[in-house]
């Protein structure tokens, strides 16, 4: 009889211990499956067919553009035009894999390419758009990260599309790559053009 009370004992204080990590991994599946399976790209913006939040960003000191000064980002940057809005630093590994793509993009006159200088410091940015170019017409520095924020930025790099009457079409999350750019980004724009 005094085996058996044990074995019995042992088993619960078993179940006990084992209990709280089987509800852990149950809960770390729920969270993979729901956030960590899925295309990062494909997260949700509240901001989709809204206006650009109210934005004044001054300009990056000392940044030219065909040897003018490019400006700052202020809402009346968007006014009539479709637009991709970049949120990018030099700190950013994928900011540096996506800059072809975007230099890419620049070369298309139907679109601004606007962009958001995050949490970087101004020599850093310049010295990120003199080594890969500068695609953008107007370039707002972001230092505080708070306009990022009422974008609705995760994290950099994030695109926007912006259309001619100031709402945001769409939001890419992560780097412009080849795949998304002609699969998802390319159609957008073009949407975004058509309207």
């Amino acid at each position: 009889m005094t085996s058996t009370d044990g074995t019995s004992g042992k088993n619960r204080r078993t179940i006990l211990v084992l209990l709280p990590l089987a509800a852990f991994l149950a809960l770390a599946a729920l969270f993979f499956f729901r956030l960590g399976s899925g295309d990062p790209s494909r997260l949700p913006s509240a901001l989709i067919g809204r206006p650009v939040p109210p934005t004044d960003l001054a300009p990056l000191p000392g940044l030219t553009r065909d040897g003018k000064p490019v400006p700052g980002v202020t809402n009346a940057t968007f006014d009539g035009a479709v637009s991709l809005v970049n949120v990018w630093a030099s700190w950013c590994v994928p900011c540096h894999d996506e800059a072809p793509f975007i230099d890419e993009l620049a070369k298309d006159k139907r679109i601004q390419l606007v962009g958001i200088n995050y949490k970087d410091s101004a020599e850093n940015a310049r010295r990120f758009l003199n080594r890969y170019g500068n695609p953008f017409v107007a370039t707002g520095q972001d230092a505080s990260g708070r306009a990022s924020i009422d974008w609705g930025v995760y994290g950099v790099p994030e695109t926007f599309l912006v259309g001619r009457d100031g709402r945001i079409a769409y939001k890419l999350v992560g780097p412009i790559t080849a795949d998304n750019l002609k699969r998802v980004l390319l159609p957008e724009i073009e949407k975004a053009l058509g309207k």
